[in-house]
């Protein structure tokens, strides 16, 4: 194994910034974005993310395994997916489809989340050798990089927003800025790449079959389903449950500068009190604030505002110890990482393709028309189910696995 030096966990930040641009946000603005502008169905949208899950399905396993075996050249195909990705965002929000919407949507999507998983699996895999040489270890680089994943996620929300306000060409600036953004973080990682792990048999089944990682693997799943349906159906709740819709680029802000401002409180308190602890506490904070949300009618803007710098904060825990705790339990029986987090990846990105499949057809049946201002009483009681009485349930399923699954730091 060769020596690590100059481990420079800002560079993992910002790298974890500029690719938490491409995913979260994204998967909030498209769907909107093509419904509103070009007249897809909700439907037809859900049936592209749907397959879109289903390539992951099986790319990411794929790519895990050539995070752990590309070697030297990680540095070269990591600048080329930095280049789909951007490309990727380019021909998403910034040219208009020069074909079929929902087919020109397809591809956009479909380049976009592959460069994206190609290098959420590098980057993380890849964490798991920094944090060996960090004095904080897995906690101190999660803190680092999640919170910068957090802030970017932070100003990819609201970035359009402010660029409507100064009369300009909202994804066009956003592509040119996230394109200059990517090419300033891919030279600060320039030098993190080039480490080489420890060479120690690694495989999909090896991972698997380890009980810790399996409940890990099962936990994210079951863990990130209310982040996918909340993500999914945040600006239909604002703009058609609230009737704010102006309001949605604030709120949005605030509930992830509330997660950034908690990382590194979580991480902290993980380290004292541990991470088992941490988490139960924010998933029950979670479940309170989605039992309010259910409460929630037009005009309770403020009280919406409470919910989402509460649930920021508890989604915190999850984003910045959940990664750093799988991180943990890998680099005592895979090291290598790649197959490991092309799992984990795997398990974020199928939340995501059930929130879709699930959650657009049954707001179409009830009624609910994106196009429209005024809903029906059904379609926004089922909107209202969707976005908070599902996830209390789930929430609450993810304690019970919690509360089952060994973690590694149970073993200090």
């Amino acid at each position: 194994m060769t020596a690590v030096n100059n481990i420079s966990p800002p560079a993992f930040a910002l790298f974890g910034g500029m690719l938490a641009a491409a995913g979260i946000p994204i998967y909030i603005f498209a769907p909107t974005f093509y419904a509103e502008n070009y007249g897809l169905s909700l439907t037809s949208i859900a049936a592209v993310l749907f397959w879109l899950r289903l390539v992951d399905a099986v790319q990411d396993p794929l790519f895990g395994w050539a995070s752990e075996n590309i070697g030297r050249e990680r540095r070269f195909w990591v600048a080329f997916a930095v280049i789909i990705l951007v490309g990727s965002m380019a021909l998403l929000f910034a040219v208009p489809p020069q074909t079929s919407p929902l087919f020109w949507f397809a591809i956009s999507m479909t380049g976009l989340f592959s460069a994206f998983s190609f290098l959420t699996i590098n980057f993380y895999a890849q964490g798991i050798t920094a944090a060996a040489e960090l004095p904080g270890g897995h906690m101190q680089l999660a803190a680092w990089r999640e919170t910068g994943a957090l802030i970017g996620i932070c100003l990819a929300s609201v970035a359009p927003g402010l660029f409507i306000l100064w009369g300009m060409e909202p994804m066009l600036i956003f592509t040119l800025t996230f394109g200059c953004v990517g090419l300033i973080s891919l030279w600060m990682m320039k030098s993190q790449w080039v480490v080489l792990v420890k060479r120690k048999p690694s495989n999909f089944l090896l991972v698997w079959q380890d009980r810790s990682t399996r409940l890990l693997l099962i936990l994210a799943f079951i863990n990130a389903l209310p982040v996918a349906v909340t993500s999914s159906l945040f600006l239909f709740f604002v703009g058609h449950q609230l009737q704010a819709p102006a309001w949605a680029g604030g709120l949005l802000m605030l509930f992830f500068l509330s997660a950034a401002a908690a990382a590194p409180i979580w991480t902290m308190a993980s380290r004292r009190y541990g991470t088992r602890r941490c988490l139960i506490i924010a998933m029950s904070l979670a479940v309170i604030i989605f039992a309010l949300s259910g409460t929630l009618k037009s005009g309770d803007i403020w009280i919406f505002l409470i919910v989402c710098m509460v649930s920021g904060a508890s989604i915190s825990a999850d984003l910045t110890l959940m990664p750093a705790a799988f991180a943990q339990r890998l680099a005592v029986i895979a090291p290598n990482g790649g197959q490991g987090f092309g799992l984990w990846s795997l398990m974020n990105k199928l939340t995501l393709a059930l929130a879709a499949i699930v959650l657009f057809p049954l707001l179409e049946l009830s009624g609910f028309d994106a196009t429209v201002a005024q809903q029906t009483d059904s379609a926004l009681t089922m909107l209202t189910v969707l976005y908070a009485i599902c996830p209390l349930f789930l929430k609450l399923i993810a304690i019970l696995i919690l509360i089952k699954t060994p973690l590694q730091d149970d073993r200090l």
